[in-house]
């Protein structure tokens, strides 16, 4: 299981984010990792998302902007200021975030581990190195590439092979493409911290377990995201 950081350094990434996207938005500057910034954070390298989510009470939240970086090419502390300022900014499919909408935005920090290119003599065999709940998905083939964090088919109670499906989407492929053997399917662990409300307390998740509170009995639906 990957966990990398303790729920501490999670709690100072998720309000570095803030305090990123904060001082971005009233002075246009982006601020550099703080004087107490824990040693880990300014030495590890990982993969980093921020996501940012309109709060309208505990279980409805609405997509405002999600970007990061799959691997790693920073420390840990500086890829959060990045990536949030980037999903508070620079989301194609949303407006910027305005600065009077942050006190109505919760905030989540997803920490990547390196992405795994999973090996298999047959596509079928996907279906049993895929855990929901812990695994995120890249899948490339040539020019396309599509990344979902393992959070997504957690909230939307997909199984496995619509994952999969939806992850061939996010890359602008056909549905079913991880089952040629021209594409190349990854898989990656993501440690979550999360607001429970805008500027509130933060939390790590546990995507297993929500995966099992959430969907149990349900049948899985395709979306797109």
């Amino acid at each position: 299981m990957f966990r990398p950081l303790t729920l501490e350094e999670g709690k100072f990434l998720v309000k570095l984010a803030r305090k990123a996207i904060e001082e971005y938005l009233k002075t246009g500057r982006k601020i550099e990792p703080p004087e107490n910034t824990p040693e880990k954070l300014l030495k590890e390298n990982y993969g980093v998302f921020t996501t940012l989510e309109l709060y309208f009470g505990p279980d409805k939240t609405e997509l405002r902007g999600c970007i990061g970086f799959p691997q790693g090419y920073v420390n840990v502390a500086k890829a959060v200021i990045e990536s949030a300022i980037a999903a508070a900014t620079e989301d194609p499919r949303f407006e910027p975030v305005k600065l009077d909408e942050l006190s109505k935005i919760v905030i989540e920090v997803s920490v990547l581990s390196p992405l795994e290119e999973l090996k298999v003599s047959s596509p079928k065999e996907y279906l049993d190195k895929i855990v929901i709940g812990r695994h995120g998905l890249v899948i490339k083939r040539g020019i396309f590439s599509g990344l979902l964090l393992p959070q997504v088919p957690v909230e939307y109670c997909w199984d496995t092979v619509t994952f999969l499906n939806e992850t061939c989407a996010k890359a602008f492929l056909p549905f079913g493409c991880w089952m040629d053997e021209v594409t190349s399917v990854y898989i990656f662990e993501a440690q979550v911290f999360k607001e429970v409300e805008p500027n509130g307390e933060v939390v790590e998740r546990d995507l297993v377990r929500e995966y099992e509170e959430r969907c149990k009995g349900r049948s899985s639906s395709s979306h797109s995201v």
